[in-house]
């Protein structure tokens, strides 16, 4: 199956941002050292007995890795890009295109292999969501061995996702952090579990799924998925939201995974790429606008 053989879908998205090392990093997370704990009371300003109403403080740790937020050093050029790639999202979400993407609120991003920028593209997108005048936006880390999201934000030693799936005594509620970022909240991975993707499958993370989509109109979920081709976590995931987001490394990846990874994305998704520009590259350099399987951009 190639590329061009994928359905066509309602999702457009602009293909340039900035790739980052994060997903070069070990592919599991140290929790035996007691010196790689976060104690969650460092980082949260209240000292509730669970996360619910904690806000965490996140604002620096993205200032220092140069993210998309006031006071750090990312190119104006990059931010722009990014408004450019979310506008297609948030309509498909919650604007006109709303009635043509089933649970359009619900975001998937993802790679072909580690290593493409995946998770700092997650961020990034969360980020420039949350400044949006009538949205709120949730970013959700699925990928518990790396956890890049959760690592990211000094979040790693966090009860999460994982957390909530595994026990009926926690709710969403209990692990969704609020943080110095106006509108923009979480949820980190939470621990290592050798049955991840069972638990992703449950009709537990299903219902947990339906209660994130359908409690608030006006807030976009970005769930931060394994690349496709390490894990089957992510064909999972891609069959309980409306969107896929597929993160591509200009140059790099060879196009024979990318078309083996595509391809186990159902043929009915929408789903929209995003080349990262990589250095050499023009600044405009594998920029592209259109309907992902349409051949001439247009729906």
């Amino acid at each position: 199956m190639t590329m061009s053989d994928k359905k066509q879908t309602s999702t457009t998205i602009t293909q340039l941002v900035k790739s980052s090392g994060i997903e070069s990093e070990s592919n599991s997370v140290k929790r035996d050292n007691p010196a790689n704990a976060t104690v969650l009371s460092d980082i949260v300003d209240t000292e509730t007995p669970d996360n619910r109403n904690r806000t965490v403080n996140i604002l620096e740790k993205l200032v220092a890795a140069n993210m998309l937020v006031p006071g750090s050093n990312l190119d104006r050029e990059i931010q722009d890009d990014y408004r450019r790639i979310k506008r297609p999202l948030v309509s498909n979400a919650c604007g006109r295109e709303k009635r043509m993407v089933d649970s359009g609120n619900l975001l998937l991003v993802t790679s072909s292999v580690p290593g493409e920028g995946k998770t700092y593209t997650s961020v990034n997108l969360a980020l420039s969501i949350s400044q949006e005048m009538d949205n709120t936006v949730l970013l959700v880390d699925c990928d518990v061995a790396k956890q890049g999201v959760s690592r990211m934000l000094g979040l790693e030693r966090v009860a999460g996702l994982v957390d909530v799936l595994e026990s009926e005594d926690l709710a969403i509620g209990d692990v969704l952090l609020q943080t110095d970022i106006p509108n923009f909240r979480v949820v980190s991975a939470g621990k290592q579990n050798e049955y991840v993707t069972e638990l992703l499958a449950s009709q537990r993370m299903s219902a947990l799924v339906k209660e994130i989509s359908r409690r608030y109109a006006d807030r976009i979920i970005i769930f931060d998925g394994p690349p496709l081709l390490s894990t089957p976590q992510t064909q999972v995931l891609a069959k309980l939201v409306g969107q896929v987001v597929f993160v591509i490394e200009a140059g790099k990846t060879p196009q024979s995974l990318v078309e083996e990874a595509l391809s186990l994305i159902p043929e009915e998704q929408a789903t929209g790429l995003i080349i990262n520009k990589s250095e050499g590259l023009p600044s405009r350099a594998g920029y592209y606008y259109g309907y992902y399987g349409s051949e001439d951009g247009t729906p």
